[in-house]
């Protein structure tokens, strides 16, 4: 244990900053980013300049303040984009597309097939055979309308 009492504190900090880095990576969220940024100056500062280790808690913790205050303030106005914002909503990667009713749609609820799948639908009343377009869906039931 004689080496943890010779550790200079700027790899403490610095060691501090990456396991935050890589935390961020594990645990879903934007927040750790910005205590391991803190935590990286810090170390940087504190290799630089060797202040005590109650100073350079005090830097810590100013910085993650304002860095949590200043991340937080930039993803409100620039907000994270999915790629794809259907990605999993197969119902809603149906809009636009058509499909036949199998079981009429009488009282605006029945079922139509797209492709190989049978769905529940709701919306207007339709024949069975009758081809009706998906315009969105409600869960796993496809909302149709008439061609």
């Amino acid at each position: 244990m004689d080496w943890f009492e010779t550790l200079e504190p700027h790899w403490v900090w610095l060691g501090l900053g990456f396991f935050l880095a890589a935390a961020e990576i594990l645990v879903p969220g934007y927040f750790l980013m910005w205590l391991a940024g803190a935590a990286l100056i810090t170390g940087v500062i504190a290799f630089a300049l060797p202040f005590g280790i109650p100073l350079q808690v005090v830097i810590f913790a100013v910085l993650s303040i304002a860095a949590v205050f200043i991340g937080r303030n930039y993803l409100r106005a620039n907000p994270v984009e999915d790629a794809d914002p259907k990605m999993n909503r197969r119902g809603m990667r149906l809009a636009g597309e058509t499909a036949v009713v199998v079981t009429a749609l009488d009282g605006g609820t029945g079922r139509v097939k797209h492709g190989d799948s049978e769905w529940l639908a709701k919306g207007c009343d339709a024949t069975v055979g009758e081809k009706v377009r998906i315009s969105g869906s409600d869960g796993a039931v496809l909302i149709v309308e008439k061609l």
